[in-house]
């Protein structure tokens, strides 16, 4: 596998993207490149291929040892079925830790040779020891090669500083939520997507009604004339978005939405550098039918618009084919913190890489609540003794 580390040529520091002048940054020298210097550049790599088993020494194997076999004594019969059962079991189990240990994969820095243990899904991440940060090349390529990439535009220091605005409105939100520890934590994901364009040709028959009512004297009169309407024509989509990522938190990639994808551009590794980003384990094809029938119905949808003038309107047929479609995979930017209660719950606070929007579920501090109505309990009980004294 390939792990990539861009290096500054002035000082050989670590390169990063700089959402704020969307150009890469020595973190040391401080010197900017464009996205076509740093094409120029030879990036940093080591290129052995690693996997669980090298760092785990046989855990990924799937195969016990059997303690069971060539032990004297043992005999056919119920005994011995007992030990074959529980072989099996054995061997569940430890296939269980095979496939938890397949999905973590061993690479090595290329900045200090140290040796880090990812999830299958990671694509770019930082060394736990040096800190720097590696792109994990081998998980993009071939067919899981991004089409296209929305870069982060919003700066770390927007984010915290978004992230303490939106927090500090919550008057019961635990102080542990956003203290410096937890605020200077918060990380810039790139979350993978389904991109989905497409045109389609349709029609739809129906019928309206218009109702007219009057009243003559002490006479009410109601006049109801029936129409068959049609409407026929080409509707365009663009930038559907389906998730793309098994693990995702669904409330926080959605809250999130919507992106600007005028600012969408072709895929570039160098835009990872920095932040991490998630490689996609859902294919086109599990998510296919979902997407084209949202498709069809917000084309339905749009048709149906066009139908005015009337009371009411029932649509008794609709049928629409795609034209055209184009699919692109593609990672969009998702700043992120995630904070765990007393209780084990996980609360997530999410923002919006390019345009800044908020989405979380905040924590809630039952003492602060407590005080706060004991106090409340307090003044109301003294104006009343007051108003009694009075």
């Amino acid at each position: 596998m390939a792990v990539i580390s861009f290096k500054c040529p002035n000082c050989d520091g670590e390169l990063i993207f700089d959402p704020s002048t969307q150009k890469y940054k020595c973190e040391y020298c401080f010197s900017l490149f464009s996205q076509e210097e740093l094409d120029a550049m030879k990036p940093a790599q080591t290129t052995e291929p690693q996997n669980a088993d090298a760092a785990g020494a046989g855990k990924a194997s799937g195969k016990p040892e059997d303690k069971k076999q060539s032990q004297p004594g043992n005999k056919a019969g119920s005994g011995a079925e007992k030990d074959n059962t529980e072989n099996k079991e054995s061997d569940k189990e430890a296939g269980k830790e095979a496939g938890k240990e397949a999905d973590a994969v061993t690479y090595t820095c290329p900045s200090c040779g140290a040796q880090i243990v990812t999830d299958a899904t990671t694509a770019a991440t930082f060394c736990y020891y040096c800190h720097n940060p590696v792109v994990l090349g081998g998980r993009l390529e071939g067919k899981f090669l991004p089409d296209q990439v929305i870069p982060f535009s919003v700066s770390r220091e927007d984010a915290e500083k978004g992230f303490k605005d939106y927090v500090c409105k919550k008057k019961f939100v635990p102080r542990a939520f956003y203290n410096k520890k937890q605020v200077e934590s918060i990380t810039g994901v790139y979350f993978p997507y389904w991109h989905y364009n497409t045109s389609l040709e349709g029609k739809m028959q129906g019928e309206a009604r218009n109702v007219r009512v009057w009243r003559t004297g002490n006479t009410e009169y109601t006049e109801t004339k029936y129409y068959q309407v049609s409407r026929e024509g080409d509707v365009k989509l663009e930038n559907l978005t389906e998730n793309a990522l098994g693990k995702a938190n669904q409330e926080l990639i959605c809250g999130v939405m919507p992106y600007d994808f005028k600012d969408v551009k072709k895929f570039q590794l160098g835009f990872l550098s920095g932040f991490l980003a998630e490689k996609r384990d859902i294919e086109k094809k599990q998510i296919e039918k979902k997407v084209q029938q949202e498709a069809r119905e917000s084309a339905e949808k749009l048709m149906r618009e066009q139908i005015n003038g009337y009371s009411s309107v029932s649509i008794k047929n609709a049928d629409f084919r795609a034209l055209k479609e184009k699919w692109s995979y593609t990672l969009l930017p998702v700043w992120t913190i995630t904070y765990k209660a007393k209780n084990g719950k996980i609360y997530y606070f999410s923002m919006n890489g390019q345009t800044g929007k908020v989405y979380g579920e905040l924590p809630i501090d039952y003492k602060k609540i407590s005080l706060v109505s004991g106090i409340v309990s307090l003044v109301t009980l003294v104006i009343l003794l007051l108003g009694g004294l009075a």
